[in-house]
């Protein structure tokens, strides 16, 4: 019986740490890679960033106003960073139509959008900005 005891613990703690183990590396069907893991980074190629600035350069069709620049309000402003997500209620467009057109795709799950002067590289499930392109589009 002492035998038989031992045998049942012996196999209960390996089975436990070999389920930890596989635990570790596994990761759910259709969720997003994460961007530090491995050689995998999301982020603006220099083929993006030539694409993105020479659109808005040739397609400046915004109306210059008279004023003070509307930009984001400086709290939100300082939120908006690569590795935090986006703050609630952010107003965000999508890029041109054309634009989207000329660009690489990207991978699922994520998302280019523009707010305010900024055009940012999304995680679409969290929301967190993966990389921003600072003054790329017409204010």
């Amino acid at each position: 019986m002492r035998i038989l005891l031992m045998a049942l613990i012996t196999l209960v703690c390996g089975y436990s740490s070999v389920q930890t183990v596989f635990a570790d590396e596994y990761t759910p069907a259709g969720a997003p890679l994460s961007a530090n893991k491995g050689n995998f980074e999301i982020a603006f190629s220099e083929d993006e960033i030539r694409i993105i600035r020479s659109y808005f350069e040739t397609n400046r069709t915004g109306t210059v106003r008279k004023g003070k620049k509307k930009g984001l309000p400086p709290g939100i402003a300082k939120n908006l960073q690569r590795g935090k997500p986006l703050p609630p209620g952010i107003a965000k467009r999508a890029l041109p139509y054309d634009l989207q057109q000329e660009l690489p795709e990207l991978p699922t799950g994520y998302e280019r959008v523009i707010v305010a002067s900024k055009i940012l590289l999304i995680e679409l499930g969290t929301q967190i900005v993966r990389d921003i392109l600072i003054d790329a589009t017409v204010r």
